[in-house]
């Protein structure tokens, strides 16, 4: 899945798969990181949050089905 590089204290990049409803995000660290069954609002939510990590902790981080990458 390609990423793109975000602006952000935690998150590195993030990337989308909308037919999979996929959300990847690397964080800082290194992880590697895939969030599944996330509608395109909420990614676009998070592209377009004035925090990314603020937005991602409270609102995808624990509501959604993870996998590490």
């Amino acid at each position: 899945m390609d990423r793109q590089s975000v602006v952000s204290s935690n998150l590195a990049e993030v990337g989308y798969d909308p037919n999979l409803e996929t959300l990847e995000v690397q964080f800082k660290s290194g992880g590697i990181y895939q969030y599944f069954n996330v509608p395109a609002f909420m990614y676009e939510r998070l592209m377009s949050a004035d925090s990314l990590g603020r937005f991602f902790n409270t609102e995808i981080k624990g509501h959604y089905p993870e996998a590490k990458v």
